[in-house]
């Protein structure tokens, strides 16, 4: 049996300095694991609650009170058991008593531990059929910021490195060297204006949409020529984000739905972007489709706030024939169980997954495992910051062993 003897939490901060909450458990064989939970900042209207209403410390008060004790004794080696008491003890459709970072912690550190006593990495522990470990995830590397993560900066939330290598170390290099030459072009077009990161670690900058966009497709050029490597441009629109009273308001221009969906399909066929996350609010399925549509086969068009990982939300874009991408985050939906249960959703109608870090994140790697595991297409994760980097680490180390 693997059940859980001792289960603890505590809080921590994330990247951006903010609480949340790590777990601690431990099974009766003895084996310990302890996982954290990031928090994000750009977050969908659907997503679960982070915390309950007093945060962190009544989320550790609940915790204590009710949580524990409802865990001691469940088989941590049975499939869904422990994320299914978080819910039964939750009680409401968004964690909204508990908090999903709770259970993000509690779900990931219990799997963890249960890879340790069976001497699996976390990657096999929630592999799914077919899935062997030995396709790794294109690097879906941000650097530039806007939006929420970048006060000061363009519209657009991210600008994208989409490092797509049959290799983790191949795909790991051109990342980072898109993100090293667009800090060389920036310094270089201004050389004495002080440059930012945001919290992603992405360059910030006072440019427009269209200039950073055209130093990021530079750059990826330049990478490409350089090494030889397939690294490509690629945007998170984060559309929500500014999206008001029916209209997508950027600051150097308004567009109706017709009109994004025009400006986001020129911008595809202009740039070549190869991935396109969020280019519109969290309710426009059919504008997604349209999208889809028109240069899906073009590049992922990646749904993040439509879909917040609930697999109720992305049978409706199933249904409208939406996206072809879908972005993971675990704490969107609170558990690895109902996690991998949205995986399975897209997998099986043929859509491509991207497993997804937060803005908030904590210096972890256990989301790597979670990338391999999943057979996604995509690990985005940054690439700058330690909590970024030990995500990319990790993934080199997956590489290494596959080829051991």
């Amino acid at each position: 049996m693997s059940r859980v003897t001792k289960v603890d939490l505590a809080a921590i901060y994330d990247s951006r300095a903010h609480p949340t909450v790590e777990a601690t458990v431990t099974l009766d064989s003895g084996a310990v694991a302890r996982a954290g939970a990031p928090s994000g900042a750009s977050t969908g209207a659907h997503e679960v609650r982070a915390f309950p209403t007093g945060g962190v410390p009544e989320a550790l008060s609940v915790f204590a009170s009710q949580v524990r004790p409802a865990l001691v004794g469940v088989d941590a080696a049975e499939p869904g058991a422990v994320d299914h008491r978080l819910h039964e003890v939750d009680g409401t459709a968004d964690f909204g008593r508990i908090g999903g970072n709770t259970a993000t912690a509690i779900s990931v550190a219990s799997a963890l531990a249960l890879g340790k006593e069976t001497g699996r990495p976390l990657w096999k522990v929630v592999a799914r059929p077919g899935v062997d470990g030995r396709q790794f995830p294109a690097i879906v590397g941000n650097c530039m910021n806007g939006g929420r993560h970048a006060i000061g900066g363009p519209d657009i939330q991210e600008f994208i490195a989409f490092a797509d290598c049959h290799r983790p170390d191949d795909s790991v290099r051109a990342a980072v060297r898109v993100h090293s030459v667009i800090g060389e072009t920036l310094h270089a077009r201004s050389p004495k204006q002080a440059l930012g990161r945001g919290d992603e670690g992405g360059w910030v900058a006072a440019i427009s949409n269209v200039e950073a966009l055209e130093i990021l497709a530079d750059a990826c050029a330049r990478v490409r020529d350089e090494t030889g490597l397939s690294v490509h441009p690629g945007l998170d629109l984060a559309a929500s984000e500014f999206y008001v009273d029916g209209r997508y308001r950027y600051h150097d221009q308004t567009l109706d739905t017709e009109g994004q969906i025009a400006f986001v399909a020129k911008l595809v066929d202009r740039y070549g972007l190869k991935y396109v996350e969020d280019p519109f609010d969290q309710e426009e399925f059919d504008a997604f489709a349209e999208l889809t549509h028109q240069v899906g086969n073009q590049a992922l068009v990646v749904g993040d706030d439509l879909y917040v990982t609930r697999d109720e939300r992305l049978r409706r874009g199933i249904e409208r024939r939406s996206t072809n991408a879908v972005l993971i985050k675990v704490n969107q939906v609170g558990t690895l169980t109902d996690t991998l249960a949205t995986v399975d959703r897209a997998r099986s109608n043929g859509l491509a997954t991207i497993t997804s870090h937060r803005s908030g994140e904590v210096p972890e790697g256990w989301l790597a495992h979670v990338a391999l595991g999943t057979g996604a297409r995509g690990l985005k994760c940054g690439v700058l910051g330690g909590e970024r980097v030990a995500k990319l680490n990790e993934l080199l180390r997956l590489g290494r062993a596959s080829v051991s």
